[in-house]
């Protein structure tokens, strides 16, 4: 269709899709009688809109034509299609002459819309348009035709989304929005400066980058299109040089356009902003309706159409009743300024729009408003509400002062009372101390017992003093390592605060976080969890008047979590921890070091030990720095690290931190305290590992009686005895293995055997498995199989029951019965359970875990000898497993002996004699006190011959 056939048929249709049906019938039929062809083609369009629903959705004039990805336009190469406006359409491009390299938004402009001389006027203009230099404006780079008579624009490419869908998207406040409407208006304002009036003001010609800030675009281009040829205008589906939508009623009209003209177009933008919306509410979408509203129909304030919106479905009504109440007044009047349909009673320019807008910011009287006196006033009120409170206040403060200052001095006089009390009882319970024979060490727990006996008495009428003094002993106890005691004082605590209603907050998160510590250091975890999780919401509305507090609060409730397997939860509250402690007045430097200490165990417990050990050595620098060498966190710290470079392989720097570690908590904390007996028994077991058996066994049975002597007075407490018989457990168990590396089967079997009946009375089922498991071992080695079948089935009854049927743990255990089974003469159901062993611990360790190797070499020596020769060759590559790691290394010992074993009586029988004859004398270097292997080896040595 041509475009003045189009021209002419378009008002009509727009006309009759206005009417009812029976008045477009006989409109129809009137202009059949003038005009039968043109009546006959506005019916076929009407057939066409009432059964297709994308009916005129797109332009029945093709707006261009032939264009595609990589065609060149000028000196540009075109990219990918950005947008389709009725302008033309909106390009990707990027110089393709070779002078310089720029992407750019090439802007097409249709051919209808320029006169012949455009190439000429694109020259003229670009010198005016290059004055536009501003940072909220993309700036027109060049303007040309091209050989093709296609004329262009390249506009500075902008990345980002029209501000109406960004502000909606982001949920961006009022304030925001109104900042950034400025930036508009200062954009705008300075190309009115250089005599360039935008004409095309709409939201998607103001961009917003990711970083938040505005672009405006296509500055100039009507004044391009200015010309004294006709420009084609239609409706409905026809192209315009503006859009509707925003355009101005002079635009509208056809009358000349000046600087009020974006003024208007400001205002719908302004008004789209605050009410999410347009200013019209129309029946149709048509273009008629919508020129009919712009040239006399008022639009709504943008409150009143913010309030019709809490009519819609699925929209949140009191928000929208909020944000209304924040646009009543000012801004509704300020977007009703802007909105009027005469342009002298708009604002005079966009620098006065700005400046009212920064007036009522500001809090003073806009120029949209009637300045009567009651306005002025009202707004002088809330300007200086503060100032004006504050003068009030000190009215009513002064009124009052006498009854306060009569309320604080009750207060002082309580208060210095408490202090007078707890002083007099401090200096009580020390002088208490007198009688102590010279000679004797002070027995310090029987003095925080007759302290709290005497507090009993001395502050029972003063609870929230006694309250404090639980606090203090459970405290002292927990340093002591009494965590049963301390708990017992915290929950008598509690009792005292849950009784009194004067509390204050901060005793009550110093009392939730203490009690969950003793909770988590009796391996109590999801109770300590149970206890804390509820006061959560307190210590995050407090942590601002109560850092210290809240931050020891998220401190301990993060290592419940840890303890009970909740990283990520464990994680957030050490963060925060950290940067209360770091951030607050108060600079908590032990505290943050905790944090750091505790970030880097999260890192350790998920497998990042390259990670955990950068932070554990932050953590050491930052506590040498900031308060030395001899603190408990020294202890702490060089436990993990030896702990974690035990895991690593590193043996000898594991044990360089053990030992510097044990000093410092010798120092610190003496000899029986549970973190002292912690790094022995880590030290103790590096000597294990390293074949330093004299050593190892010296220092276990010095743990022993250091455990013996602590638990000594707790006999009569069951919990305590239990916790006393899981330690022992451990230490039997592994003094039974040391006795069996050294050959001293008896001792080791009676080892095991104690080991066995401490964890029985510990009531620790896993900690009865493994020491099950190791007696199991030994019996086995030692050929008494029957009992070793027996010990092994019940330590995999109790890590089944615990763990379940594929458990790694049950792959162990797998192992050892299988070569029990193998041993008493069940060949297949022996290595059936070999099988399984290694697919198990393969599933759940790893392929290179060192107890996924032990199951897979139990099984490559039982099929080798039983003439399986791949199984021999898994032999020499187990044999060549790495030696840095202690456990690994055992596994290609054997490795090495078992194939040297099969060998030696064949004809590799020499290399085999020469493989043990270096194994053995490796073996002496590396285990100078003997061991299971070297007698291993010696024994394959004499059957060898």
């Amino acid at each position: 269709m041509d475009p003045e056939r189009w021209q002419r048929l378009s008002p009509l249709l727009d006309a009759l899709f206005e009417l009812a049906p029976e008045a477009r019938t006989q409109r129809l039929q009137q202009l059949r009688e003038d005009d039968p062809s043109l009546a006959d083609e506005l019916q076929a369009l009407i057939t066409l809109d009432e059964h297709h629903e994308d009916f005129l959705t797109e332009p029945l004039i093709t707006p261009m034509a032939g264009l595609r990805a990589g065609a060149e336009i000028g000196p540009y190469r075109i990219e990918r299609l950005l947008g389709e406006g009725g302008m033309g359409q909106v390009w990707l491009a990027a110089r393709a002459d070779g002078l310089y390299q720029r992407r750019v938004a090439l802007k097409l402009l249709r051919p209808g819309l320029a006169d012949s001389n455009l190439r000429l006027r694109f020259s003229r203009e670009r010198q005016i348009l290059a004055r536009l230099a501003h940072p909220h404006i993309a700036r027109l780079l060049d303007a040309g035709v091209s050989g093709d008579g296609v004329p262009y624009l390249a506009l500075e490419y902008v990345e980002g989304e029209p501000i109406t869908d960004y502000c909606r998207s982001h949920q961006v406040p009022l304030e925001q929005r109104l900042r950034m409407f400025q930036q508009i208006c200062d954009a705008v304002s300075h190309a009115h400066a250089n005599l360039i009036v935008h004409r095309d003001l709409k939201p998607s010609n103001i961009l917003v980058t990711p970083g938040g800030d505005v672009r405006l675009l296509d500055f100039g281009i009507a004044k391009l299109l200015d010309t004294d040829a006709p420009v084609l205008e239609q409706t409905r589906t026809g192209v315009r040089a503006f859009t509707l939508h925003y355009a101005a009623p002079e635009q509208v009209r056809g009358e000349p356009v000046t600087t009020m003209t974006d003024v208007y177009s400001l205002g719908v933008v302004l008004y789209e902003l605050l009410a999410d919306t347009k200013p019209y509410r129309l029946k149709r979408q048509t273009d008629a309706e919508w020129e009919e509203a712009i040239l006399g129909a008022d639009p709504l304030r943008p409150s009143q159409m913010v309030l019709r919106r809490t009519e819609d479905a699925g929209v949140d009504a009191h928000a929208l009743r909020r944000h209304a109440r924040l646009l009543a007044g000012d801004l509704d009047n300020i977007v009703l300024k802007t909105l009027s349909k005469r342009p002298e009673q708009r604002y005079p320019s966009v620098e006065a729009l700005a400046l009212d807008l920064q007036r009522y910011e500001a809090g003073r009287p806009v120029q949209a408003r009637a300045q009567s006196l009651g306005y002025r006033f009202g707004k002088y009120l809330r300007r200086h509400r503060w100032a004006l409170a504050t003068a009030a206040l000190v009215a009513v403060v002064l009124s009052a002062a006498l009854g306060i200052v009569a309320w604080q001095a009750r207060q002082a006089v309580q208060e210095a009372g408490r202090a007078q009390a707890m002083q007099d009882f401090m200096v009580g319970v020390f002088e208490s101390a007198r009688g102590t024979p010279e000679g004797q060490a002070l027995d310090l727990r029987g003095l925080l017992d007759a302290s709290l006996a005497r507090g009993n008495r001395e502050l029972a009428r003063q609870p929230r003093a006694r309250a404090e003094l639980l606090g203090v002993i459970a405290r002292l106890r927990i340093g002591l390592g009494d965590y049963r005691e301390a708990l017992a004082l915290l929950n008598r605590q509690a009792g005292i605060l849950s009784g009194s209603d004067d509390t204050p907050v901060s005793l009550q998160l110093e009392s939730l976080t203490q009690r969950g510590q003793a909770l988590r250091l009796l391996d109590e975890a999801p109770q300590c969890i149970t206890l804390m999780q509820p006061a959560l919401g307190v210590a995050r509305r407090e942590q601002a008047q109560l850092p210290p507090q809240v931050s020891e609060f998220y401190s301990q409730l993060g290592r419940c979590r840890r303890d009970n397997g909740e990283r990520q939860g464990a994680r957030q509250l050490f963060e925060r921890a950290l940067a209360l402690r770091r951030d607050g007045p108060d600079r908590d430097e032990v505290g943050s070091v905790e944090n750091l200490i505790d970030l880097a165990g999260l890192q350790a417990d998920a497998g990042q030990r390259d990670a955990a050990l950068q932070g554990y050595a932050q953590a050491r620098a930052q506590l040498q720095q900031k308060v030395g060498e001899r603190h408990p966190l020294q202890v702490e710290i060089g436990h993990k690290l030896a702990v974690l470079r035990d895991d690593l392989g590193q043996v000898d720097a594991a044990e360089r931190e053990a030992s510097e570690a044990y000093a410092v908590a010798l120092e610190v904390y003496g000899t029986q305290h549970p973190s002292t007996l912690a790094v022995r028994r880590q030290l103790a077991k590096l000597h294990l590992d390293q074949g330093r058996y004299a050593e190892a066994e010296l220092e276990f049975r010095e743990v022993q009686e250091q455990t013996l002597r602590r638990l000594a007075p707790s006999r009569s407490d069951p919990a305590k005895a239990a916790r006393g018989n899981a330690e022992l457990a451990g230490l039997y168990r592994n003094l039974g293995l040391i006795a069996w590396e050294r050959g001293e089967t008896p001792r080791a079997l009676s080892a095991m055997q104690s080991a066995v009946t401490r964890a029985r009375q510990s009531g620790d089922g896993l900690r009865l498995a493994d020491s099950l498991y190791a007696q199991a071992r030994v019996l086995h080695g030692s050929g008494h199989e029957h009992a070793a079948l027996k010990a092994a089935e019940q330590a995999r009854e109790l890590r089944a029951a615990r763990h379940g049927d594929t458990h790694p743990s049950i792959g162990d255990s797998e192992r050892l019965l299988g070569e029990i089974e193998i041993a008493l003469g069940e060949h297949d159901a022996g290595l059936d359970r070999l099988e399984r062993a290694v697919v198990l611990t393969r599933n759940g360790y790893g392929a290179t875990h060192p107890n996924t190797r032990r199951a897979e070499l139990a099984l490559a020596r039982q099929q080798a000898l039983d003439g399986d020769a791949a199984a021999l060759v898994r032999l020499d590559a187990l044999a060549a497993l790495p030696q840095a790691d202690p456990e690994l290394r055992r596994v290609a010992w054997r490795a090495q002996a078992y194939g040297a074993q099969l060998r030696c009586h064949g004809p590799d029988r020499e290399p085999a004699l020469a493989t043990l004859s270096a194994l053995q004398q490796l073996l002496q270097t590396a285990q100078p006190d003997g061991g299971v292997i070297p007698r291993e080896v010696e024994a394959i040595v004499r059957g060898c011959g």
